[in-house]
């Protein structure tokens, strides 16, 4: 089945009959041919087609109609799809009109479809824990097929389903398919159109984020294009909430949130704890890693790794896709984001060494796979972080690593671990250009949180060890020590002289973001995890 709306870019669209909508709506950070789609908590296949759950287990996938039809499951499940197309009045059958042809044209506008940050999900979440608020967890069905188009497309009639009465005849599109490049933005339009109408509120500061309140009800809503995550109170308006929405759409409720976006969530007593260790194996298994050895640190101190242009070459394709495996790993893994952003540097000519160091990440993996993050219900409700670099540790270039992470209560909501773009002169440069970074994320953490909660924006407290940096972040005057640094870096003294964040010295033993900036020893380094909020929840649960 060819797609067009007005130049000879085609796109076939056999395979879209069987595929679900989230085969088709990858994960934008995760690499095209791993597979990260979520294994949905406690929805079963049947929820999603009745009667093709061995076609969608299946690994040898047909690839075009000639290949499917010699299967009747295929064919069944072909049909399947094309009544609910059918059924959702997606197409009507017409004559092609003079001067268009039944192929993709590129007369669209916009294409993608905000989603939440993976970081005011973590917010989400722990504002949850802090309520002792159930979060839940909602799927609408065959969500690209409820958006509206706006530009005329033809589609012809699929192959081996072409209706001998009207052959020759073609679709014209009347609401978003498959395969179409427009179809997650008009999906999510409708999305948009129909929360408001229900009374919620779009957060200026994160798109995908929406909020209801009155004077006895909260209700925060995260959508990532189909998956919608609600939380609030009282829990009657959030079961009002799903009844308004299997009025509109085809609706799987899964309950209360227990595996989103390939992370496993668990909520007991209050408190809400999230890990990875399903996608862990994954990343393992795909690597042929499964029985290998485990280690206790991602990366040994002294470990220096360089753009050189001796050693073995390495498989630059696999390289860089557990590089895409492990950078989505960091979602609920804080302890391994320096040594996987320091390997994400090397992805365009891998050597050995540095496949070397990956292996020694994933063994270290392979031993925490069960470690993550919990977000109590007692453990107070404000914003504050760290901030922490090193001076031109593990580059060639002499640049530092800005390392910053941001807690609510005790327990981390957002984490980075950043190449400095410019060259400092000193320690206390680059203790200044990280904190700089950390004050923009400080400003849009708290104002978000201000957003959620309707309550009054809070000055976020910033931890640096570098008494020397802090002097020159309280001090509003150039002088001679600063006038070489870049401009854009004090950004950071007018957010102190407005109050919007206040600075504090914290030692070295309690800098929190030192684990994001640099390879530690082995004591150090599993004392940093513990004291960043990690731990293994394979034990809590036993607990």
């Amino acid at each position: 089945m060819i797609i067009r709306v007005n130049s000879p870019v085609t796109l076939n669209l056999t395979q879209s009959y069987y595929q679900s909508d989230h085969d088709s709506t990858q994960i934008i950070d995760s690499p095209s041919h791993f597979d990260h789609t979520s294994l949905r908590g406690f929805r079963t296949l049947k929820d999603i087609y009745e009667n093709t759950k061995e076609l969608l287990l299946a690994e040898d996938e047909p690839k075009n109609y000639k290949e499917a039809s010699s299967d009747q499951k295929w064919i069944k499940a072909m049909k399947a799809e094309l009544d609910s197309i059918n059924r959702n009045n997606t197409w009507e059958l017409t004559t092609l009109p003079r001067g268009h042809k039944a192929q993709l044209k590129m007369d669209f506008e916009e294409v993608f479809t905000p989603v939440v940050r993976m970081e005011a999900i973590r917010l989400l979440l722990a504002i949850a824990a802090t309520n002792k608020w159930e979060v839940h967890h909602l799927d609408v069905k065959f969500a690209f097929l409820h958006g509206d188009l706006k530009e005329e497309v033809y589609v012809t009639q699929p192959e081996g389903f072409i209706k001998r009465q009207d052959n020759g005849k073609v679709y014209r599109l009347i609401k978003a398919l498959y395969g179409l490049r427009q179809a997650p933005r008009a999906w999510n339009i409708k999305l948009d159109n129909t929360l408001k109408s229900l009374d919620f509120k779009k957060c200026a500061l994160e798109q995908a984020i929406y909020t209801k309140t009155s004077k006895d009800s909260t209700l925060l809503i995260g959508v990532y294009v189909d998956d919608l995550i609600i939380t609030g109170t009282p829990k009657k308006e959030i079961d009002k909430f799903k009844a308004q929405m299997e009025e509109k759409f085809k609706m799987s409720d899964l309950g209360l949130l227990a595996y989103y976006l390939g992370i496993e969530v668990t909520q007991t007593n209050g408190d809400i704890s999230i890990k990875q260790s399903a996608y862990a194996s994954k990343i393992l298994k795909e690597a042929g890693m499964l029985d290998c050895n485990e280690t206790l640190i991602p990366m040994d101190l002294g470990t220096r790794l360089t753009k050189i242009n001796e050693g073995t070459m390495v498989n630059s394709t696999k390289y860089r896709s557990l590089i895409g495996c492990l950078r989505y790993l960091l979602h609920t893994r804080p302890d391994l984001s320096y040594s996987v952003g320091l390997l994400s540097r090397f992805m365009q000519e891998p050597r050995e060494q540095h496949m070397k160091a990956i292996r020694q990440v994933l063994r270290y993996v392979k031993g925490t796979k069960d470690y993550g993050i919990t977000y109590k219900h007692n453990e107070g409700n404000k914003i504050h972080g760290f901030s922490d670099s090193s001076y031109g540790v593990n580059t060639q270039e002499g640049k530092g690593t800005t390392g910053i992470i941001f807690y609510y209560g005790e327990s981390p909501i957002s984490w980075s671990t950043q190449k400095q773009a410019t060259v400092a002169l000193s320690s206390c440069e680059s203790e200044f250009i990280a904190a700089t970074a950390a004050a923009t994320q400080a400003l849009w953490l708290k104002r978000l949180l201000s957003k959620l909660t309707h309550s009054k924006e809070e000055k976020v407290t910033i931890m640096v060890d570098n008494k020397s940096a802090i002097a020159l972040m309280k001090n509003p005057v150039f002088h001679g020590r600063s006038k070489h640094i870049d401009t854009k870096y004090h950004f950071i003294r007018e957010c102190v002289e407005k109050e919007d964040i206040q600075v504090e010295f914290v030692s070295g033993e309690y800098q929190k973001a030192d684990i994001l900036t640099k390879a530690l020893p082995k004591i150090k380094f599993l004392t940093m995890r513990q004291l960043i909020g990690l731990k293994d929840l394979r034990q809590s649960d036993c607990d």
